[in-house]
């Protein structure tokens, strides 16, 4: 009898120290359970479990094993509350927690160090695991390693994969400048050949009048007819007069050469990747007719082109250390023989001479952009129907005039890298004979120098990620800019109909 007394007094003792867990009537506390992501809990219940519900179903997966077994499976890290109904109307409480698995016990730091190391060598970049989340920490030589280095990353764990960029970046060095020595040729030779003749009869057979093919001026009869009296409106003619039989001639035989030689030689700087541009010459007023004013009013604005001696080029450094120039060349000059008459003002016309090209060279290579040629020749001939024609003596009744014109453009280029003058040297100046003036001041006002001002904020070595990216996109959205920015000018409006 008192082994079972003892038995059932053991048994009544664990039943009561079970009730506060499973069987506690009414609301209680809730206990607190803690999970690593991808583990499992069995929660056991004494009486037949008949609903379970779990308040964030992306951090804790609720799976009933039988009636009185619920597997928790943690998903993802985070918290979250479990309520368990069992058939005799107790509800459990659990507050669960699911925690991310340790570092030590994911592989794939192991197999992201490893594919780091083969394609980084020397890196200072550690990856850190938080479920779904990568982090990156340490320092990289460049932004293109950053990009690698969270690229690997990438794959490795798969497109849901959070990556935290929090690397360091080393300032990168000064772009190279291009140096680009260009020399423009241009030489315009013209050649000029003429040839007539002109008779004048002052009352040879009772006759006056005279004789010509109208290209070039006859002499003029002043007066009366009769009197023959007449003068010559070309002094460059050559004259022949006989008053024995009253006649006259004039014969123009003229031979006119003109050459004009144009040099330029701009050297251009600009940095890797950058737009340059040089213009020797000048802007002159164009007009731009624009409709649709209010009355059937034409507006006209005014535009300055540019003319003259002008390049532009853009130098990319390749991988390879080669120069990739993309250039511009032109010479275009002011034309008023083809220009327009506009409402009183002679707007004159461009004769141009463009290259566009793309190349690519070493350092101080040059090459050279020849043949650009314009060879125009132009003959007039006019002559006396029937005198004309007749062997020898025609010629006299003929008159010629021969024009040749002849123009050459020669471009030659030279990129060359360089570096600024380095920091203590002293810089290029101009040297003159005397001073200018010699009550002037010897040197011009400046800006104090930084032994002076002293330096400003000191250079950054490392940078985020994110603020070099930034400071890059803001330098190319202000090049386009300029790029697409449209022509200055000035402007002023015309009514009319």
């Amino acid at each position: 009898m008192n082994r079972r007394y003892a038995f059932a007094s053991l048994a009544l003792a664990a039943c009561l120290a079970a009730v506060p867990l499973f069987a506690q009537p009414g609301p209680a506390a809730p206990r607190e359970l803690n999970l690593i992501t991808g583990k499992s809990l069995v929660l056991d219940s004494p009486v037949e479990v008949i609903r379970a519900s779990v308040a964030d179903p992306n951090v804790v997966e609720a799976v009933g094993v039988s009636a009185t077994e619920v597997l928790l499976n943690g998903k993802n890290p985070g918290q979250t509350s479990v309520i368990l109904w069992q058939k005799s109307g107790n509800r459990l409480f659990f507050d669960v927690t699911v925690r991310p698995r340790p570092q030590g016990e994911d592989r794939r730091i192991d197999i992201l160090q490893r594919e780091l190391d083969k394609a980084l060598p020397g890196h200072q970049i550690e990856f850190q695991l938080e479920g779904d989340a990568v982090y990156l920490h340490g320092a990289a030589n460049s932004l293109h390693d950053a990009e690698r280095a969270a690229a690997i990353a990438a794959s490795l764990l798969g497109k849901d994969a959070r990556i935290v960029n929090l690397l360091q970046v080393a300032v990168p060095e000064t772009d190279p400048q291009v140096l680009l020595r260009v020399r423009f040729a241009e030489v315009d030779r013209n050649a000029v050949q003429e040839l007539g003749a002109n008779f004048i009869s002052t009352g040879a057979g009772n006759t006056f009048g005279s004789v010509t093919t109208g290209q070039f001026t006859p002499p003029r009869f002043t007066g009366n007819v009769e009197s023959g009296n007449f003068t010559l409106s070309d002094a460059l003619n050559v004259f022949l007069f006989r008053p024995d039989i009253d006649m006259a001639a004039t014969i123009k035989a003229l031979q006119q050469k003109k050459m004009i030689e144009i040099l330029a030689e701009p050297n251009v700087l600009a940095a890797n990747g950058k737009d340059a541009a040089f213009l020797a010459g000048g802007e002159f007023p164009y007009p731009v007719v624009q409709g649709g004013g209010v009355g059937g009013n034409v507006f006209v604005t005014i535009q300055f082109r540019e003319f003259g001696v002008r390049l532009g080029f853009t130098p990319f450094i390749t991988s390879r250390g080669s120069i990739k120039l993309r250039v511009e060349p032109e010479v275009s000059a002011l034309d008023f023989a083809n220009g327009l008459l506009f409402q009183g003002f002679n707007i004159p016309a461009l004769s141009v001479r463009r290259v566009s090209t793309e190349i690519e060279l070493e350092d101080r290579q040059g090459f050279a952009i020849a043949g650009l040629l314009d060879n125009r020749l132009t003959e007039t001939v006019s002559k006396i129907p029937g005198l004309g024609d007749i062997p020898l003596l025609g010629l006299l009744f003929r008159s010629r005039s021969m024009n040749k014109s002849k123009t050459e453009l020669l471009v030659l280029v030279t990129p060359e890298i360089v570096q600024p003058i380095p920091q203590g040297q002293k810089p290029a100046d101009l040297s003159f004979t005397g001073r200018f003036l010699k009550e002037g001041a010897s040197e011009a006002p400046r800006t104090p120098a930084v032994e002076v001002t002293g330096k400003t904020a000191p250079q950054k070595k490392m940078v985020p990620v994110e603020v070099l990216k930034e400071e890059q996109r803001l330098e190319k959205e202000q090049q386009e800019k300029r790029r697409a920015a449209p022509a200055s000018g000035m402007g002023f409006s015309v009514r009319g109909q």
